[in-house]
C-alpha cells in the first residue's frame, strides 16, 4: 500500500482503530447489501460509505493483485472458484482494509 493510499485512509476513515471489521467495512461502503422488496430480489451490491476511501482502495487492490504475492494468491484463488473478476477485486479491498486496521493496531502485524 502506497503512501497517498495510507494516509487518504487515515484522513478519510479515523475511526479506523476503534471499529469492528463490520463496522469498518461497511463505514468504507465495502460491504454487499442485498436489494429486495417484497417479492424482488437483485443481486447484492457495494454501495455507500466513503466513496473517496473506496477509490483509493480500489487501485491499491488492483496494483496488489498484479504485484502483492499474498493479494495475487488470493485474487487468483477467488477467480478460480468462479467469482468475476470485480468481485474478487472488491474481496481484496476488503483484506486491505482490514490489514491495514491490525497493522494500526498492532504494529508487528505481518499478512500472510
Amino acid at each position: 500500500m502506497g503512501t497517498t493510499t495510507a494516509y487518504t485512509i487515515l484522513a478519510y476513515l479515523p475511526e479506523l482503530e476503534n471499529l469492528s471489521r463490520g463496522q469498518l467495512i461497511s463505514l468504507a461502503g465495502l460491504a454487499p447489501f442485498d436489494r429486495e422488496s417484497g417479492k424482488t430480489k437483485k443481486k447484492a451490491f457495494i454501495h455507500g460509505g466513503r466513496a473517496k476511501v473506496r477509490k483509493c482502495l480500489y487501485m491499491a487492490a488492483q496494483s496488489a493483485a498484479t504485484h502483492n504475492p499474498v493479494i495475487k494468491a488470493y485474487v487468483s484463488k477467488l477467480i478460480n472458484r468462479g467469482k468475476p473478476y470485480k468481485s474478487a477485486l472488491v474481496a481484496a479491498m476488503r483484506k486491505l482494509l482490514i490489514c491495514m486496521q491490525s497493522l494500526s493496531k498492532n504494529p508487528n502485524f505481518v499478512l500472510e
